[in-house]
């Protein structure tokens, strides 16, 4: 099994429904995301995919992310937008868009340093 990692990065706003505590308000994070591509195989160049377009779909991603908030985009209409779903929702989008044989192994998303969340199947 062969893995490459790719870390990416975005801000957004969010707030946490049902929770008690001062992350039910309004506040912001800059991400960072950690994402792992995996594959069983190496393509015709040796690699696992090439770097660039790896880059190109994380990016096109993170777009989406960047400098909006969260609870109104359509996923999170009616999922907590919590690290742990962001991370959930990333490693879904992320896998539908990656070529043959390639496979989203881990996306972990940090909100601050030292806490963050990983989700992986």
């Amino acid at each position: 099994m062969y893995e490459i990692i790719i870390e990416e990065s975005f801000s957004s706003a969010h707030k946490l429904r049902d929770y008690q505590g001062v992350c039910e308000n309004l506040h912001g994070h800059n991400w960072k995301v950690v994402i792992v591509l995996e594959s069983e195989h190496l393509n015709e160049q040796g690699i696992v995919v090439d770097f660039k377009d790896a880059k190109k779909i994380t990016e096109e991603l993170m777009n989406k992310l960047d400098h909006k908030y969260l609870n109104e985009l359509s996923w999170f209409c009616s999922i907590n937008p919590t690290t742990e779903n962001i991370s959930e929702f990333l490693f879904n989008e992320l896998n539908a868009k990656m070529p043959d044989n390639v496979y989203v192994k881990k996306v972990t998303t940090w909100e601050s340093d030292g806490f963050g969340a990983s989700y992986y199947k």
